[in-house]
């Protein structure tokens, strides 16, 4: 039978496409259009229908289509004011992806025509990707309880699976690789809880990069918030729920990268594929200046979500909650999550932060935010409550500067390793909420930190001038791979160190793909745009040691409380035991002239917790160091060198150079 619409009939309570007993109700939220059509397409992408929602209530056009149901394909036409400067662009001869799409047949690609203007008339139909309309889940996700991660992964699907030799070849780059068993046993090894997969929601290429010959590899550049982009799930958003279900078996949360400050429309000389169309007043920020409207641009992306607008608001919460409840989702990393919280700078006390903190659903999983945006007043590190866990930078950039070697660098190496309570210590918040890193996606991987002094990112097409500039990075002597076996056992020495520092620190760590296999970028310090080798995890050229060494030192992490116990540190005496004391190698505690020596290189922190007690000691200087060890009798907990091994002898231990040893009780072994 063919659709037909049913006059007055449409209900504006749910957004999106929704199936009911008499056939699809379609709700979509425009301030200023002043028409809005359903499209709908055949088989052969051929558009057969056409229907206007002819209802209209608080700012939502709905209607209902009989005689269509699940599987069919839908875009949206807006129509209203076409003024540019003003930042309007209705054209009915653009196709518009429904905010609400869960799923889309198709990538999105880049192409001239979807920004030409309204007097082009070209209609942009067969290159914009298709809505799906979905039946209802079978089931609702099964709730989990929320819990304290132990150990960050961050991932990307594509570059994680394209190389794993247990893979399938059709299965390589999509979630579903993801549930291949010897991928779930590799993060069961090394004793990971908390998967968190780079951007999932269906993106587009930036504009340089077609021209380029390159493509987007990372995700941060969504188009529609509620699609998992067809790349990563070629069956449909189902097979992220089946990923979902299989983790929680193995004991692993899932959460996704979300990004919510910009989109994939970029500019106002960028494409034309939904919120743009729709109600870009509403959707984006936007600020005049003479008399011409511009978007607000504190992404560094072309254009900033509106976060401050209700309908904005409404669409993050509810995107959120289907991602748990429909596809078990067990939290989220909100990337330039400030973004959130502009009004136009930023504010804590913000609504969409409030309503996030507040909601029945979203309240229950785990929140964490990348706590600054390139705009104004962006960097906000501590200033997310204690519903979020937040990157900490500050840790990565200490940590990486003291073992760099640079002066006074005692006191800061020091705060970072106890929790960087100096950010997070106040309104009942624990070390947890501090997420502490030394290398993420966008940024040298640790082989590369030290193996370049400087970044090498021509293959980026931007003459190198792209990523970070300040990388607090070395090369141990030679720029790049070399075959000098003296320099690549010092860099692997210090890749030890680093990574020692972390898992024995307080706080929640968290170490990126294939850092545990010491992966390389070849000097790329921003491969968003490499979905080649240069990205993809080399599992067959993996250092199996390394691997090695960071289960075992996040195993030792996990049964030494006196390391992972979620307190602050204190130093107090509390019935003749302190819970840390800071030594000096001499075997004093540290001093007022100890913390202000600009050389001093070794650092001892005893730490107590009920019967456990553990030294850990860092040396960064390129000899081996005698450390003098408190009363009692110690063995060798865990060091970050295994080719000169550390001992005891006398009361003393030998820090072999530049290396993290942590000694503890025979008992405790």
């Amino acid at each position: 039978m063919k659709p037909e619409l049913v006059p007055n009939a449409g209900r504006t309570d749910t957004l999106g496409a929704s199936i009911t007993p008499e056939g699809v109700n379609f709700a979509v939220y425009s301030e200023s259009a002043t028409t809005i059509w359903v499209c709908l397409f055949d088989e052969a992408d051929q558009e057969i229908e056409r229907f206007e929602l002819d209802v209209h209530e608080n700012h939502i056009r709905a209607g209902l289509i009989t005689n269509v149901g699940a599987g069919a394909r839908y875009g949206l036409r807006a129509d209203g004011p076409y003024d540019p400067d003003q930042g309007f662009f209705f054209d009915p001869n653009k196709l518009l992806v429904d905010p609400y799409a869960r799923h889309l047949d198709r990538v999105f690609v880049r192409s001239p025509r979807l920004r030409l203007g309204r007097e082009e008339a070209v209609d942009t139909a067969p290159l914009v990707p298709k809505a799906i309309i979905r039946g209802e889940a079978e089931e609702k996700a099964k709730p989990r309880r929320k819990k304290v991660p132990n150990l960050f992964y961050e991932l990307n699907v594509r570059g994680f699976t394209m190389r794993h030799p247990s893979v399938q070849g059709p299965l390589r780059g999509t979630v579903a690789a993801l549930t291949t068993k010897r991928v779930i046993d590799h993060f069961k090894y090394l004793g990971v809880d908390t998967v968190q997969l780079m951007p999932t929601a269906a993106w587009i290429d930036e504009g340089h990069l077609p021209a380029l010959g390159l493509t987007n590899a990372w995700g941060y550049n969504p188009v529609a918030y509620f699609a998992v982009d067809p790349r990563l799930v070629p069956r449909g958003p189902q097979e992220l729920r089946v990923m979902t279900d299989a983790y929680r078996k193995a004991g692993i949360s899932v959460i996704l990268d979300v990004v919510y400050n910009h989109t994939g429309e970029g500019d106002q000389q960028g494409p034309i594929l939904s919120m743009m169309g729709l109600d870009p007043q509403t959707y984006y920020r936007w600020v005049e200046v003479d008399g011409k409207k511009y978007l607000v641009n504190d992404t560094g992306t072309g254009n900033t979500l509106r976060c401050d607008h209700p309908a904005v608001q409404r669409l993050v919460i509810d995107s959120l909650r289907y991602y748990v409840e429909e596809l078990g989702v067990a939290g989220f990393r909100f990337d330039l999550a400030t973004v959130l919280g502009r009004d136009p700078g930023f504010n804590p006390e913000a609504e969409m932060l409030k309503k996030i903190k507040a909601d029945p659903v979203l309240s229950k999983v785990i929140l964490v935010a990348e706590p600054w945006d390139p705009g104004p007043g962006g960097y906000a590190v501590g200033k997310f409550g204690q519903e979020f866990q937040e990157h900490n930078d500050t840790y990565r950039d200490e940590v990486r500067a003291f073992w760099r070697g640079e002066p006074a660098k005692i006191g800061a190496l020091a705060g970072k390793v106890s929790g960087s309570a100096e950010l997070f210590d106040f309104a009942g918040r624990k070390p947890h909420h501090g997420v502490n890193m030394l290398a993420v996606h966008d940024g040298f991987t640790l082989r590369d930190l030290v193996s370049y002094s400087d970044k090498h990112n021509e293959a980026n097409g931007e003459n190198n001038k792209d990523g970070h500039n300040n990388n607090q990075s070395w090369n141990c002597g030679v720029e790049g791979e070399t075959d000098d076996e003296h320099i690549n056992a010092a860099r692997k020495r210090d890749v030890r160190a680093m990574l020692a520092t972390l898992f024995l620190s307080r706080g929640t760590p968290l170490i990126q793909q294939g850092d545990e296999m010491y992966r390389t970028q070849q000097g790329n310090n921003n491969a968003y745009a490499q979905d080649n080798e240069i990205t993809w995890v080399d599992w067959e050229g993996a250092d199996g040691d390394l691997v090695n060494f960071v289960a075992a030192v996040n195993t030792f992490r996990k049964e030494h409380p006196a390391v992972s116990h979620d307190h602050w540190l204190t130093g107090q005496d509390r019935n003749g035991v302190r819970d840390v004391a800071w030594l000096h190698p001499d075997g004093r505690e540290m001093n007022e002239g100890d913390w202000n020596d600009t050389g001093a290189s070794v650092l001892g922190m005893r730490l107590n917790f009920k019967d456990d007690e553990v030294v850990v000691w860092f040396n960064r200087r390129i000899e081996p160091v005698v450390a003098h060890l408190p009363e009692g009798t110690w063995a060798i907990g865990i060091q970050s060198d295994p080719g000169e091994p550390a001992s005891i002898t006398e009361g003393t231990v030998t820090l072999p150079p530049r290396s993290v040893v942590a000694v503890i009780h025979p008992a405790n072994h």
